[in-house]
């Protein structure tokens, strides 16, 4: 019995095997593909690779793009994809976080100008914001562009405005019960 499992040991990977770690590896480089250049240079890829990598950005045809992707899948074949694998996904994680916290502010911006004056109060009770006169008029001058159909000149300022704030410190999570 130990005799087979040695075997087993010394016999390559199965077909079904090879074209799923294929096909991994493909998924892979279509990820890379995608990145942007500020991206990819946080990533611990070797400059053959990344030569490949930035020749598939270039291409448009879809089938040489996927062609590329392949020889880019190639590549890594030989390679150790294993950091690769966890700095694109600390990136995912990071755009991941962004993307809520984007969506946090958002929220905060469309609740106030939707006349929630409450949450400006647990807004100021939650934080020390010194300029809370800024913050009301912005209010004030977005509510009224929105009613006379005007350019969202205030209401950008708003959101910038609740940006820097969730920099500093992170706005609350809002419910529907707020």
């Amino acid at each position: 019995m130990d005799s087979k499992r040695a075997d087993s040991a010394d016999t390559p990977p199965s077909k079904s095997q090879r074209k799923r770690d294929a096909r991994v590896l493909f998924e892979l480089g279509r990820d890379l593909v995608a990145l942007t250049q500020r991206q990819l240079a946080a990533l611990p890829i070797e400059a053959g690779l990344l030569e490949a990598i930035n020749v598939a950005r270039g291409i448009r045809s879809h089938v040489a793009r996927k062609r590329q992707v392949q020889f880019i899948a190639k590549m890594m074949r030989n390679q150790d994809v294993v950091p690769i694998r966890e700095a694109l996904a600390a990136l995912q994680i990071e755009a991941r976080q962004m993307n809520a916290r984007h969506h946090r502010v958002e929220s905060w911006r469309d609740r106030l100008l939707s006349g929630d004056d409450q949450l400006l109060g647990i807004l100021f009770s939650q934080r020390v914001f010194s300029d809370s006169q800024v913050l009301r008029q912005l209010i004030r001058n977005a509510r009224k562009e929105i009613r006379l159909g005007k350019p969202p000149a205030a209401t950008r300022a708003l959101f910038k405005l609740l940006r820097e704030m969730d920099r500093t410190q992170t706005l609350p999570a809002l419910t529907d019960k707020e």
